[in-house]
């Protein structure tokens, strides 16, 4: 399913999306990715959440990259592409596109079983934590250097909470 929802997002993301000004958003997208890949780095060991095979990719890491290939660039090119001037209504949009998130993670769970929770991880710390990716992806946006400083206290902040032994890391 990861599969498909993967070629959804494509799907999406060229009806949606501003890939004339890719170049725009290319930063962001890296962000996002590089953010994904330190998390796989860094809780390999312990994770908090993982995707389970499906019937294209053998393991969770197959499954993550085509994830960041896939839907991760389309998130971003719609979400700032379309992201609203006034305050209240980026509130809301925010809020849209935390709950499409934390939906697709919910059917991914309870409908196709591809993605596992684990170390006290659960569906209301998936919703804070997209509330921060997405803060964070309007941030690196307008401010990249700022987004990183706050990328690594949240880092910190969320290995320290989940007690993640980053020294035994292979």
């Amino acid at each position: 399913m990861n599969v498909v929802f993967g070629l959804i997002f494509l799907l999406i993301g060229w009806r949606f999306g501003d890939w004339r000004n890719l170049e725009k958003y290319y930063p962001t997208i890296l962000y996002f990715i590089i953010g994904d890949l330190l998390y796989n780095l860094l809780t390999y060991n312990d994770p908090m959440w993982k995707y389970n095979k499906d019937w294209i990719f053998s393991n969770h890491t197959l499954s993550n990259l085509w994830i960041m290939i896939t839907v991760y660039p389309v998130t971003v090119i719609i979400y700032l592409f379309h992201f609203p001037k006034k305050k209240i209504n980026q509130i809301f949009y925010i809020l849209f596109w935390v709950i499409l998130y934390v939906l697709w993670e919910l059917v991914n769970i309870h409908v196709f079983g591809l993605i596992d929770h684990y170390n006290g991880w659960n569906i209301w710390w998936s919703f804070l934590f997209d509330i921060i990716i997405f803060v964070m992806l309007l941030i690196h946006h307008k401010r990249p250097l700022l987004a990183w400083g706050l990328s690594i206290i949240i880092i910190i902040f969320f290995l320290k909470l989940f007690d993640v032994n980053v020294h035994e890391l292979n």
